[in-house]
């Protein structure tokens, strides 16, 4: 009988599970993909925006409940005018097709309607409190972000795949938790004087905002972060300005000022500057649709500081619906969208990768690399 031959360079090498040039397991493969660096710090962005807005959230509630203050446009007004005084001051000292003069010469009324936009969805939000009910801002306000993922396809030539919109529904299922737990928390209190006119503003607010962010992301990604900021700051303290000046003079005249008020409008303003001048970061290597996934969770972030403020009830379903909106933003960065060749443009129609989720790919593409070099 013949000896069997050794296991060398030219006998038959017996199968190790992990070793080289084995097929990594199914858990290795979605733990590689899920859990990549890049993903963690998209999370970690994401998180620091939800975090600002719910520093806006708090001060505006400590604003109206303590001291009976309601005056959501002079606060975006402060905000407007910080924004004016970094950004488009910067924007003077820009040469070339940076430079404000010239952005002003050829694309005023674009910024204008932007500003607009911008100003409006703020406004609208806030103002729909008085009439509906928190559920009803809760879900409609949701309402922006399929709307945002139908402007991307059409303005930003954006591609999704199934993934995605399984991510998006699982967020939302998150954000139906989360209002599930309000209302059995027995926050759901205020049934509103006119639902229906506060439901309609909901849903015009969100859709402005959707205008906004693909807007933004179409700026940040094509021209500057500085020339979106610079303009919104622009435009948008002429507006609310003057819409300030309209709707809230009376409000304004009957605040007795001391200095925890100051204090709050102050803190107030820079939550919702670090929110401006953070997201055209993280809009830049992800996308518009991604970062509104990731910032569903700011309502969370209230209602666990209100807790300890307010005396708000605990829920188990608050962190169930925290758990279930991070899981869905977390497929929802997994995999990078694709963006498609426009209809007029003389390229074959065949779909790109292209730059929603730009850094996810970068880092595939050195894997892929590095594979291939080993």
């Amino acid at each position: 009988m013949e000896a069997p031959a050794p296991a060398g360079p030219g006998g038959p090498q017996p199968y190790a599970p992990g070793a080289a040039g084995a097929p990594p397991s199914l858990l290795c493969r979605i733990k590689g993909k899920l859990f990549t660096w890049n993903i963690l710090k998209t999370i970690a962005l994401g998180q620091l925006l939800s975090l600002c807005i719910c520093g806006t959230a708090i001060t505006s509630q400590y604003l109206a409940e303590k001291y009976k203050v309601n005056t959501p446009m002079l606060q975006s007004f402060i905000n407007y005018c910080l924004l004016f005084l970094v950004y488009t001051v910067m924007l003077t000292f820009q040469s070339g097709s940076g430079n404000l003069l010239y952005i002003l010469k050829r694309k005023w009324w674009k910024y204008i309607l932007l500003g607009l936009a911008d100003v409006e969805a703020n406004y609208l939000i806030v103002r729909a409190y008085q009439y509906t009910t928190l559920t009803s801002v809760q879900l409609l306000d949701c309402f922006g972000i399929p709307v945002l993922m139908a402007l991307s396809w059409f303005i930003l030539y954006a591609r999704y795949r199934v993934i995605h919109f399984v991510a998006v529904a699982v967020c939302l299922l998150g954000v139906g938790t989360m209002v599930g737990a309000d209302i059995l928390a027995g926050r759901e209190d205020n049934s509103g004087s006119d639902v229906l006119i506060g439901d309609i503003l909901v849903l015009l607010g969100a859709s402005l905002y959707a205008v906004s962010n693909v807007c933004e992301e179409y700026i940040v990604k094509k021209l500057s972060r500085q020339e979106f900021l610079g303009m919104v700051g622009l435009f948008g303290t002429l507006i609310s300005g003057i819409q300030l000046l309209i709707v809230e003079y009376k409000d304004i005249a009957s605040i007795h000022w001391d200095w925890k008020i100051a204090l709050l409008f102050v803190a107030f303003a820079l939550c919702m500057f670090c929110l401006y001048s953070f997201m055209p970061l993280v809009i830049r290597i992800t996308s518009a649709t991604s970062v509104n996934l990731g910032i569903l969770t700011a309502d969370l972030y209230s209602l666990f500081f209100g807790l300890f403020l307010f005396g708000y009830k605990f829920s188990g379903l608050y962190i169930l619906s925290f758990t279930v909106i991070m899981v869905g933003f977390i497929l929802y960065c997994s995999t990078p969208t694709r963006t498609a060749e426009p209809a007029e443009s003389s390229v074959p129609p065949v779909t790109s990768i292209g730059i929603d989720n730009l850094a996810l790919k970068l880092e595939e593409n050195l894997q892929e690399t590095h594979s291939a070099v080993l």
